[in-house]
């Protein structure tokens, strides 16, 4: 991530302006949260005695020695009321925000099903069109990594007011839950969308429980890739190549490169283009890819800084078998600083080893973007003269601390920790495709609540999105991660003191990961966090020789649409066990009917992309679930 990291961690050190400045969240047309004390934050010079002014209220305070200041203003109704917010010196220099209305503020965050915009989903341009309200305030915070918490976004943000001007690119999820509340409850809403497609959910945890969850060593490593990445790699290093060893049969390629079978790479560009190769057909797995280079003595001993342009999905890069750079993304260019201890006169060895789990894979920048630059000196291009080996290893690498997406909080320090002290009512959590199977998803899934409360308020209310169906349909009863990843979301639910599932699971496709339907699932995230409830499991039990299972949240009975309840299994306790069962609806419960066969288990819609068909009176559908069933 090297310049995008470096520069965030440029920015929290920084020295404060001398002018007053507001927190970047704090512009014009912002929404306060109603009912909680208001926190507002920013910088000026060291000491500095400041006037802050909220409407008609006023305070004098003065700024910390690092130049930071606070001031805390008492709750206030919900009120479309606009008002003012400023802070000035004793010379009146200062900023400002307008148009500022008080009443609920909610973030929305995870990964693309949450990113996925209004301008691509069902309806899209009436429902653009129809979007004007002045009430509904929309904010998107642009994508960017640090090692640690900054105290700007990457780029400057901006509240809006709904509308067929900013209404289109912002998250529908999220758009259609504000909407939602605003015809609901009638006061000002507020949505900030702060998401990042393909983000695993450690990335967005704040540094206290991520230190909690994954200990110092993975922490301290982060904050050494702030300072040093060659360092930082370094010590990574032994962890990716134990993995290679073990997954390889022992093979050690940056010690011995040429013991792999290699072949000139047709062409600076996806592997999906090197026609008449087998990655041209299938480009899913590790490749070793491989370029020497010669320097001067003196050009060694100056250093330099490789770069090898965007690889998608992942790489590991050496030169002389030492490794300088560990990156993953699909949209950044990889520029790696090589100290001169690791280079020689004459012949360098350089390997890549890009790691690709989907789709094209490679190299994915123009020729001219690959290159070797001399500190001080000549640039070498590097657009031919490459070679690749097929590493024979599909399985994806271990991901380092500071990936960018799936490193340890680098989305929360840049994305959610800016934001500072602005109270919220809640958040929508729509992540976990990029969870299947990693285990531990309901303890990261407390941590991030955990940091979320700490920064926004100890009140807030966590709504969950169970994930929607997709991919191969089962004709029976089958092991599933996506179901395994969607039980660990209702029993993290379940854990919180102020949290609800919100089920995605009737709304997917399953051949597209991003279902177009998100106007219902807002609709239903609105009901959830108005705490209003919606149906959910609550035990199952025996009742003679059948399984009763009971539900909470029902409204106007169960119902099957279109028959018999479908997708429900009676399970013992291996998976081999399990069989569907015939099931009945009895008012807001179930009874399945007993085979003579041993049952511990009860387990509904538990598959990818399950046909399920169990809806109450309000159309709200059952989420996924697995239950043990009491005697």
């Amino acid at each position: 991530m090297s310049r995008a990291l470096l520069l965030a961690v440029a920015l929290v050190s920084t020295p404060a302006f001398a002018i007053p400045a507001l927190a970047p969240i704090w512009t014009d047309h912002a929404v306060i949260q109603r009912d909680r004390p208001i926190v507002i934050e920013g910088s000026a010079a060291p000491n500095e005695t400041l006037a802050v002014t909220l409407g008609t209220a006023r305070q004098t305070i003065r700024a910390d020695a690092d130049g930071r200041f606070r001031a805390t203003f008492p709750a206030r109704k919900a009120s479309a009321d606009p008002v003012a917010l400023r802070v000035a010196d004793d010379a009146g220099a200062g900023a400002a925000a307008s148009d500022l209305l008080v009443g609920d503020v909610w973030l929305c965050s995870g990964q693309s099903n949450m990113e996925f915009s209004v301008d691509r989903g069902l309806d899209a341009w009436n429902r653009i069109q129809s979007s004007a309200d002045p009430q509904l305030r929309l904010v998107t915070i642009p994508k960017s990594t640090a090692a640690i918490p900054a105290a700007d976004f990457a780029e400057p943000v901006a509240w809006a007011a709904a509308g067929p001007k900013t209404v289109g690119a912002f998250s529908a999820a999220c758009f259609y839950m504000a909407q939602g509340l605003r015809r609901d409850l009638g006061i000002p809403i507020g949505a900030i969308a702060s998401d990042w497609g393909g983000s695993q959910a450690r990335a967005w945890l704040a540094p206290g429980p991520a230190r909690r969850l994954y200990g110092d060593a993975d922490m301290d490593l982060l904050a050494l890739h702030g300072r040093d990445p060659v360092a930082a790699v370094t010590r990574f290093a032994p962890t990716w190549q134990d993995w290679w060893r073990k997954g390889s049969g022992g093979q050690e390629p940056w010690r011995d490169p040429d013991a792999l079978d290699w072949h000139d790479v047709p062409r600076i560009s996806p592997w999906t283009e090197w026609t008449g190769t087998p990655l041209a057909a299938d480009g899913i797995g590790n490749i070793w890819l491989r370029r020497t280079i010669d320097l001067t003595a003196e050009q060694a001993a100056k250093g330099g800084t490789l770069s090898i342009g965007v690889i998608d999905d992942l790489d590991m890069s050496f030169v002389n078998g030492h490794p300088v750079g560990n990156s993953f993304g699909w949209s950044e260019e990889r520029h790696y600083g090589v100290p001169a201890a690791l280079l020689r006169a004459g012949r360098n060895e350089i390997l890549v080893v890009a790691s690709n789990s989907w789709g094209a894979g490679g190299f994915s920048s123009p020729a001219d973007r690959l290159s070797f630059a001399v500190t001080g000196g000549e640039t070498i291009p590097l657009a031919t003269g490459w070679r690749y080996a097929i590493g024979g290893i599909r399985a994806m690498p271990p991901r380092a601390p500071w990936d960018a997406n799936a490193g340890i909080g680098v989305m929360h320090n840049r994305m959610i920790a800016p934001i500072g002290p602005f109270a919220l009512a809640g958040a929508a959590w729509y992540q976990g495709e990029s969870d299947v199977g990693i285990p531990g998803y309901r303890d990261r899934l407390a941590a991030l609540f955990a940091g979320w409360r700490a920064q926004f308020g100890a009140d807030m209310r966590m709504l969950i999105v169970q994930l929607a169906n997709f991919g191969a349909p089962a004709d029976k009863p089958v092991a599933s991660g996506w179901a395994e990843l969607r039980e660990d979301q209702r029993q993290a639910a379940l854990a919180d003191r102020a949290a609800a599932l919100v089920t995605a699971i009737d709304l997917g496709e399953r051949i597209d990961v991003h279902p177009a339907n998100k106007i219902e699932l807002g609709a239903r995230l609105a009901l959830a966090a108005q705490g209003k409830a919606l149906p959910m499991p609550a035990a199952a039990r025996r009742e003679g020789g059948a399984v009763r299972v009971t539900f909470t949240g029902i409204e106007g009975g169960l119902h099957a649409w279109s028959g018999a309840p479908l997708a429900l299994e009676l399970c013992a306790e291996p998976q081999e066990s399990c069989r569907y069962a015939a099931a009945t609806i009895d008012g807001d419960s179930l009874l399945l009917a007993g085979d003579g066969r041993p049952a511990t288990r009860v387990r509904y819609a538990w598959a990818d992309s399950p046909v399920v068909n169990l809806y109450d009176a309000r159309s709200q559908a059952l989420p996924g679930f697995e239950l043990a069933i009491a005697p």
